[in-house]
């Protein structure tokens, strides 16, 4: 294996999730009984530009042709994407007369806010049926996977974009580069590139690994993305951090001719440097928090299961699917999971084939116990589900570590038992 970014041979391993399946690639009741497929999920570090990274072992074809995942379907997505929406287009002077792409534009979740506001977009979204849904919903939405032959006639047909948005994208090339000119492509001269994705420095700090899957290429530290950035001529000139997806950096970039880096841009590299992720060794740690986090949650359902409780799931999430086959977890010790997603419903889970069903589920059956997989949306899903305790119930997040929410407030893991 080869730097994706940089070609260097020097790679060295951090942490190794075994063999899972990808992790969108959900069973119907059919496939039960047919072989699955799975690949090595092995993140290494290339130790000359420090791009963190896993083999390009599927396409893209074979996840986004038919995808299995809304954004529209998370609340507090939806909010986050319409702030964006609004505060951009007070800070950029977006109009009538301006033009926002917006790359892997899923159901047009975001760009839907644009339309609201009279400001001309366009989404690029690879997955058929979820490109589908952007247009019944009024959003101008062209399919594709963003590549440079693609970028170059979109920019022919309509012209370069004021601000070209790639929110949670960047991490699911495994072309970096030739995707990193096509954002160049698309953009003016003096245009603005906003890019959203999950910040390295959580991943090993608080042993997010679960944010880890095949579909998730490579991951980036501000320093690694400033890199990346710049083999197309952009220059980072604006960092943000935010509490997305568990803590995401938004980063700002122009073409250098008009590039003038903020002061945040230094102080959020002086926060990675200090945390040691300036160099190889500052990663070492990812891979003894994966395996405490291991450790106690199995130990937690195997509790569970002695004292007689009922244990379900809520979400369908890919990075629950990474945390179910790396922790090995089956319906003996979650019986099912729920998801808002129709799509899910009546299908199972890769790899450790948990049955999926629609959120009521829960309601019905009233369980002991409620794991919930999409532990990043803690304050929403905790606020959804707040009448679990009516019957008794306990909510539980696995990460950044094993908790129990009560009126939204965790506790600590060792009450767990209590």
């Amino acid at each position: 294996m080869q730097c994706r970014l940089c070609d260097s041979g020097r790679l060295t391993s951090v942490l190794d999730l075994g063999a899972t399946p990808p992790c969108e690639s959900f069973l119907s009741a059919a496939e039960l009984d047919l072989p699955e497929a799975t690949y090595p999920l092995h993140l290494r570090l290339c130790e000359d530009c420090l791009l963190l990274q896993i083999p390009a072992l599927i396409t893209p074809e074979d996840t986004f042709t038919e995808y299995a995942y809304f954004s529209s379907f998370s609340d507090s997505w939806v909010r986050h994407a319409e702030h964006f929406v609004t505060t951009t287009a007070e800070r950029l002077g977006l109009g009538g007369d301006s033009f926002i792409v917006e790359v892997a534009s899923n159901d047009g979740y975001l760009l839907r806010h644009a339309v609201a506001r009279g400001i001309p977009c366009l989404g690029i979204e690879p997955s058929v049926n979820v490109g589908r849904a952007a247009r019944e919903a009024g959003v101008p939405t062209e399919t594709a996977f963003l590549e440079q032959d693609s970028a170059a006639r979109i920019r022919a047909e309509h012209g370069p974009a004021d601000l070209v948005v790639a929110n949670n994208v960047y991490a699911h090339v495994p072309d970096l580069r030739g995707f990193t000119h096509a954002l160049r492509t698309l953009l003016s001269d003096d245009g603005w590139c906003s890019i959203e994705v999950h910040h390295a420095l959580n991943l090993v700090q608080l042993g997010q690994f679960d944010t880890i899957y095949h579909e998730h290429f490579q991951y980036y530290t501000v320093h690694s993305a400033q890199r990346a950035l710049a083999i197309a001529g952009l220059t980072v000139v604006d960092v943000e951090l935010l509490d997305t997806h568990g803590g995401s950096i938004r980063l700002w970039a122009r073409p250098d001719a008009v590039a003038e880096p903020s002061a945040r841009v230094g102080e959020i590299l002086d926060l990675e440097r200090a945390a040691g992720l300036h160099e190889p060794a500052g990663y070492a740690a990812l891979g003894a928090r994966a395996e405490s986090v291991r450790q106690e949650l199995l130990r937690f359902l195997l509790d569970c299961r002695a004292a007689g409780k009922r244990v379900v799931g809520y979400g369908a999430p890919g990075k629950g699917n990474t945390l179910l086959n790396y922790c090995g977890i089956r319906p003996d010790l979650l019986e099912y999971t729920v998801d808002r997603n129709p799509y899910k419903h009546g299908r199972y889970t890769p790899g450790t084939r948990i049955p999926i069903h629609p959120p009521e589920r829960i309601d019905a059956d009233e369980p002991d116990v409620v794991l919930v997989l999409p532990w990043n949306l803690e304050t929403e899903i905790t606020a959804q589900l707040s009448h679990v305790g009516e019957w008794g119930g306990e909510l539980i997040y696995p990460l950044p570590v094993l908790h129990r929410a009560t009126a939204g407030e965790p506790v600590a893991a060792g009450a767990l038992s209590e």
